[in-house]
């Protein structure tokens, strides 16, 4: 989409200095070419102001003397996600529903929504405004799609899942599935039927090839404006807070309550019936067994107080010469404990 750089400055609230021009799409500093975008996140990257071919750069004030055309920024990163939002070319290419979808006479679909071949519609679901249903997407009975979702290609929806508005669903990712529930009895493992639902709120974001449960009896519960990556496990009457951020494979398991603005790092994984406060930090493969108090920062497995983790990550190289050093002064004290008791018969 061209656009002249004083119409994006005046549109994003951004400072222009430099010559006005027609840009038409964004890249890096090093590829970008006198029709581009690019921009500097940090001084690590000064030096490529020199070098760089783009035609105007995103960048605070301070770097702005450096660049031959730049936008001026007071949140770099905020603004360039805006910026590169004008140029991204929604994906899909169809509009309305393709006759080799399956609707269910008894679903709804909205007139301005779309549905792709081999998506399948189960009865009394409701697709909503404006959403779009990729190919090999299964949306079971008396699900809800609120406006401007979209799931893209083999999404699972199971029975009664509900998506709030502008939900995303990358994938792969299924959503409802049973969750883990069996007891055991004398003839082996008996399936506690999961007869709940996943209520997902607007704004949410899940990446590709992940898993959200359906709750035993009420609902898991996805809070509003959070942001779930790739391959993660969010177990059954699991309940996420508002503008929560899984990083890839996590794993909580069922009933679990993760407070608001919880952040928790690749891997990290969360024992059941567990609460993690409000803003929360788990590092990278933390494993959590007990309570997060709201506010604090862990790490390890099992975890511990994450200054101190970094701390015993620290250490731990150290070990194998702290241990050489602990024995030889182990035999150093057992040798002069020996002369000591030699010396002490022959006093006597």
């Amino acid at each position: 989409m061209p656009i002249r750089l004083s119409e994006l400055a005046g549109r994003l609230g951004l400072e222009l200095r430099g010559t006005d021009k027609t840009v038409l799409g964004v890249n890096t500093l090093e590829k970008a070419g006198p029709d581009e975008i690019a921009f500097l996140a940090g001084p690590k990257h000064v030096h490529l102001l020199a070098s760089t071919r783009a035609g105007a750069v995103l960048l605070e004030e301070k770097h702005a003397p450096a660049a031959a055309c730049a936008l001026v920024s007071a949140n770099v990163r905020l603004d360039w996600a805006r910026v590169v939002a004008l140029f991204a070319e929604p994906q899909g290419s169809l509009r309305g529903v393709h006759s080799l979808a399956f609707v269910h006479d008894d679903a709804q679909i909205h007139e301005t929504a779309t549905v792709y071949p081999f998506a399948f519609i189960g009865p009394r679901s409701v697709i909503g405004p404006g959403c779009t249903v990729f190919p090999g997407c299964y949306v079971g009975e008396d699900c809800v799609l609120a406006e401007n979702c979209t799931l893209y290609p083999n999404v699972v929806l199971m029975a009664g899942t509900r998506l709030g508005r502008n939900v995303i669903i990358h994938p792969g990712t299924s959503i409802g599935a049973d969750g883990y529930g069996y007891v055991q009895g004398a003839a082996g493992h008996v399936k506690v039927p999961q007869i709940g639902r996943v209520e997902i709120a607007d704004d949410v974001e899940i990446g590709a090839n992940s898993a959200v449960d359906r709750a035993a009896l009420d609902a898991t519960r996805i809070g509003a404006g959070a942001k779930i990556d790739n391959l993660v496990q969010i177990g059954h009457n699991v309940q996420i807070g508002p503008y929560c951020l899984l990083v890839s494979q996590v794993g909580i398991a069922g009933s679990t309550i993760v407070g608001a603005g919880v952040v928790m790092g690749g891997q990290a994984g969360v024992a059941d019936n567990l609460v993690i406060g409000d803003r929360a930090i788990l590092a990278p493969k933390a494993g959590v067994g007990r309570d997060v108090p709201a506010g604090t920062a862990v790490g390890g497995a099992p975890f511990m107080d994450y200054n101190i983790y970094r701390r015993a990550g620290l250490a731990l190289p150290k070990l194998p010469e702290l241990l050489h050093r602990v024995r030889r002064l182990e035999k150093e004290i057992a040798s002069l404990k020996g002369t000591a008791a030699e010396e002490e018969s022959q006093d006597a």
